[in-house]
């Protein structure tokens, strides 16, 4: 079993507040009772403060004893991640047979020799680092720890301190959901089956969609989504696609939104057949691109009823949805790339209570958050700022995060 949750609450809404008092500068939003749920033997519990994620992760390292499965887009050689290396370190040297998938173009920064000491203590590392040509564009942005097949922690955020702190100017909003039970036994299987892909140096694009394509659940209350790589039919994409279709209520927190028209026009029906749609987008980033393509998108959603917030706590990183009894949680964001190209991971709960727990937590996300009226928005889009808005939109359904965040758009 998990090790009890450290005490954790979340705030109430505080959407009668002036927005002077939910613009605050870095503060982070107060605790509550923590957010779980029980399905089908599964014990689900979000992680909200990042203090509490590194803990929860190193807490769990400490517990395995017989295997330790993890995959990080980023994982930085920074203080964080030297405490996270030295833990899996000392799993390795007790008899835990440790793998660490990392991907290279994320863990690019990373000092050459940093994840030499796991293979020293008998661990074994390897890096998704796909060769110029077609591969060159997959980039593996999942976020995935499985120990003894039992125990597990999906979401979006990696092992750096900016995302496993909860203080500072450049620290992220982020998520992740430890998981207790059975279902972790599918993800390690599918774990196993990408190492070996990874490993194997030479494995072909059609090989790890077969892997996506197998692994990924249809049927049940829980279900694993994987995607990618260059694929037109993703399981999780299609997944909420099909969910929309007579939904009553849409709540949506992604850090990056720049969706396909075709997903955008089934909000838009959502809303304008009578159903609730609210979408929280990031107005903080160490990419201004991506909020300038997530504005891009912003005119034809107000017009036709959607709701739309930007948080302003925190640079914002989550990857969230509800639709209805629905909860949807994982690595992907809401753009071309992530549904149509990187390795991502969702996981489906279908449960009324949970749904409704994490009801409680989108609410609190918005009372962070500024309301973007119809008015506001038209007020900001001067003929400039819309141009901008456009670039970034085509630009980041074009290039990688990395590319567009060096453009360094200022969207003001």
């Amino acid at each position: 079993m998990l090790a009890p949750a450290l005490p954790h609450r979340h705030s109430k809404a505080m959407a009668d507040q002036p927005k002077s008092a939910q613009r605050s500068n870095g503060a982070r939003p107060k605790a509550g009772c923590p957010i779980s749920a029980t399905v089908e033997g599964n014990r689900f519990e979000f992680v909200e403060s990042g203090a509490e994620r590194l803990q929860k992760l190193l807490e769990i390292i400490g517990a395995a004893r017989e295997s330790l499965k993890l995959i990080f887009y980023i994982f930085a050689s920074d203080d964080t991640g030297r405490r996270v290396r030295d833990a899996l370190v000392e799993a390795a040297r007790r008899g835990v047979a440790v793998h660490l998938l990392v991907d290279g173009f994320g863990c690019s920064s990373a000092e050459p020799d940093f994840f030499k000491p796991i293979a020293d203590a008998g661990g074994d590392f390897c890096v998704f680092n796909p060769r110029y040509g077609a591969r060159y564009l997959v980039r593996n942005h999942q976020k995935l720890v499985v120990a003894d097949g039992s125990l597990g922690i999906v979401g979006g955020a990696n092992i750096q301190g900016e995302y496993l702190e909860d203080d500072g100017p450049k620290h992220w909003r982020d998520l992740w959901m430890t998981i207790d039970g059975p279902v972790a036994d599918h993800a390690s299987q599918y774990f196993d089956r990408v190492y070996r892909w990874t490993k194997s140096g030479d494995g072909k694009l059609r090989e790890l969609r077969e892997i996506v394509r197998r692994f990924s659940q249809t049927e049940g209350a829980l279900q694993w989504k994987f995607s990618g790589p260059l694929s037109r039919k993703q399981s999780w994409p299609s997944a909420v696609a099909r969910e929309l279709t007579g939904c009553r209520e849409v709540n949506i927190i992604a850090a990056y939104f720049a969706p396909p028209w075709s997903l955008l026009r089934r909000l838009y029906r959502v809303a304008r057949g009578g159903g609730k749609v609210q979408i929280v987008t990031a107005a903080k980033s160490d990419n201004n691109a991506t909020i300038g393509a997530a504005r891009h998108t912003y005119s034809r959603l107000l017009r036709r009823g959607v709701q739309m917030f930007e948080y302003q706590a925190a640079k914002l990183h989550t990857k969230l949805a509800i639709v209805d009894d629905v909860v949807h949680v994982g690595s992907s964001n809401l753009d071309y790339r992530s549904i149509y190209i990187n390795m991502e991971v969702m996981l489906r709960i279908e449960d009324a209570d949970f749904a409704r727990q994490v009801r409680g937590y989108f609410v609190n996300e918005v009372a962070h958050s500024e309301k973007i009226t119809l008015p506001l928005h038209r007020r900001r889009a001067t003929m400039w700022r819309r141009i901008k808005w456009t670039i970034s939109y085509w630009l980041v359904t074009a290039l990688d995060y990395t590319v567009t965040r060096r453009l360094n758009f200022v969207d003001g």
